[in-house]
């Protein structure tokens, strides 16, 4: 009979313990929201780590207030007597924030921060970092096809923007092209070397050029990074001629600027400054 009975006892416990564990699992998942006390007489101020999309109470007796126009990390809750409600918040990152709100005459607490911490999940599926990094990869890598592609094509194109030329000692620098398409322009480029040296490259640079009023007239320039660029020399033979493509974000100029192509020969003298109008990059092909 003992025996019997600690047998029972043992299968008993084997059959409770697992219970209780999946219950301790499932207790420890559950999602604690906290609650927001506001009345009708004061502001009760809720900041967020980023700014807020979306904002809405669960009854009429709440109201939560926010810039719609322009989104801010902040918004503002009061609250008439009545039943408690709850307040659901998206941040401009998809964050979601949830919390249960009641009316209370006075309040202890008028200035709540929130860390990023408190957020309940998100509206979007956050991918698995190699996946991101992956498709980031594969982004660039379609994006620089395409640069390639249309590049190549551009070159065998005999179209032309103007006459955008410049010449020193034999070293002809001309820009045959301005190209607009998508969100970049595409510079199609012309060296030609007519001396009887070769032409080695040190840089060649893009920049936009300001001219600065008043009676200390100055210049400022910035330059513009290539997105990509397409079978650029590294030399020019003598009597060669060479002809590539630089890719560059988009961009526009006013009448009191232009654009600068700097040409620089490395170990020597021959460099070239070729002024674009901003003409011609406002109203390319």
């Amino acid at each position: 009979m003992k025996k019997y009975i600690i047998t029972s006892l043992f299968i008993a416990v084997a059959t409770f313990v697992p219970r209780l564990c999946w219950a301790q699992v499932t207790a420890q998942e559950t999602i604690v929201i906290d609650t927001i006390y506001a009345n009708d007489t004061k502001n009760v101020a809720l900041f967020f780590p980023e700014p807020i999309r979306q904002g809405i109470t669960g009854s009429d007796n709440f109201i939560f207030t926010y810039n719609r126009e322009k989104e801010q990390y902040f918004g503002l809750l009061q609250a008439k007597p009545g039943k408690e409600s709850n307040l659901l918040i998206v941040n401009r990152d998809g964050s979601i924030f949830s919390y249960i709100v009641r009316y209370k005459k006075n309040l202890t607490k008028f200035n709540y921060f929130i860390p990023k911490s408190s957020s309940i999940g998100n509206e979007r599926p956050i991918m698995n970092d190699s996946i991101s990094v992956a498709t980031a990869e594969s982004k660039i890598d379609n994006k620089n096809y395409y640069y390639q592609k249309f590049s190549s094509y551009l070159l065998e194109r005999k179209q032309r923007v103007g006459r955008i030329k410049k010449r020193t000692e034999g070293i002809v620098l001309s820009v045959e092209n301005i190209v607009f398409d998508t969100e970049e322009l595409y510079f199609v480029i012309e060296i030609k070397n007519n001396s009887t040296l070769d032409y080695d490259l040190n840089f060649l640079k893009l920049s936009v050029e300001t001219r600065q009023k008043g009676k200390k007239k100055s210049l400022q320039r910035l330059y513009q990074e290539p997105l990509f660029k397409y079978n650029q020399p590294s030399k020019i033979k003598e009597n060669e001629t060479v002809r590539f493509v630089y890719v560059i974000p988009k961009f526009s100029l006013s009448n009191d600027r232009r654009a600068i192509l700097e040409l620089h020969e490395k170990d020597g003298e021959r460099n070239i400054k070729l002024k674009i109008s901003h003409s011609h990059i406002n109203n390319p092909n």
